[in-house]
């Protein structure tokens, strides 16, 4: 990292860590949440000038599409449609040796993102570090509010809707290698399910008794397996509302945003990462671009560490 006393450095071309070039996927789809304008997230970041700050630190990056929800139909079979798209797009930018970075959007497009990209690898099915208040394993059976982005993680290990489940082929991930990180609110129905599946929780009191770079270090490790492939799905509501007020469904008491950052810049990158996640932004209730700002710096954490102060 450039210094003050160091100012012909701050000149000097950065390099991306993760030398494969990134794409990055907008998915304007809300229909999964209670407050549908978190479809308005990926256009606020390219607004904001997120391919031209990941450029000035260093990595490879370009805007690959963004994909809209459809105008008509029911919930259910708007976000399915979503979902498959992005699988598509997900798979055909991995098989190419890209990088997929996804910006949702509410959550539920999570379904589409890992199961496109567990498809283009098919003989190593990526493992997962997923960053969340919740733990997102509603099936209809258990939820209450019946809203889709609080069903994503359970439809990626096989279970709910077969509409939902079945896409790109019905392909699921190992519980063994998905690991929850930050959770602090959720129901007694996805904690049994996930239990019952072996997927590894990290609790928000496990990350303030550890640290999160020990516990992200620990998940990393679980989701990469033997040198597997992994992804990282960061819902931003996973941070505490002080550094992240532009979410849809802000929960107290989260992960600092700093300490948010350091830890990617550590435990998440190299050329194992087959993709990054980011959702819930929802520039409405965003103050002054707040979390706009953090959505760039983690995503510039994970790729281009070195650079990480560029971003501001």
């Amino acid at each position: 990292m450039a210094t003050a006393t160091k100012p012909a450095q701050a000149r000097e071309p950065l390099r991306s860590t993760l030398r494969a070039p990134v794409r990055v996927v907008g998915v304007a789809c809300g229909m999964g949440a209670p407050d549908a304008r978190c479809a308005q997230g990926p256009a606020a970041l390219r607004k904001h000038g997120l391919i031209a700050r990941l450029r000035q630190a260093g990595v490879d990056a370009a805007w690959s599409a963004t994909i809209a929800a459809p105008a008509k139909g029911d919930r259910v079979t708007i976000i399915s449609n979503v979902a498959e798209a992005l699988a598509s797009r997900t798979e055909e930018l991995v098989a190419r040796g890209r990088v997929p970075v996804v910006l949702g959007g509410d959550h539920s497009c999570a379904i589409g993102t890992w199961k496109g990209v567990a498809r283009a690898l098919p003989q190593n099915t990526p493992g997962l570090v997923w960053i969340d208040a919740h733990m997102d394993a509603h099936t209809a059976e258990t939820t209450a509010s019946g809203y889709i982005h609080g069903m994503p993680a359970a439809c990626l290990l096989g279970e709910g809707d077969p509409r939902l489940t079945g896409i790109a082929g019905g392909i699921r991930l190992d519980p063994h290698r998905v690991c929850l990180v930050g959770v602090r609110s959720f129901e007694t129905g996805e904690a049994a399910l996930l239990r019952r599946l072996g997927v590894r929780v990290f609790f928000m009191h496990d990350v303030e008794r550890r640290g999160l770079q020990d516990v992200m270090k620990e998940a990393v490790a679980i989701a990469g397996a033997g040198g597997s492939r992994y992804g990282i799905s960061l819902d931003l509501d996973a941070v505490d509302p002080r550094d992240a007020p532009g979410v849809g469904s802000p929960v107290a008491g989260g992960i600092r945003g700093a300490d948010l950052l350091h830890a990617l810049a550590r435990c998440g990158r190299g050329p194992a990462l087959a993709g990054l996640e980011i959702t819930e932004y929802n520039p409405e209730r965003d103050r002054d671009g707040k979390t706009a700002r953090l959505v760039t710096a983690a995503i510039q954490a994970l790729l281009a560490p070195r650079a990480l102060s560029v971003v501001s």
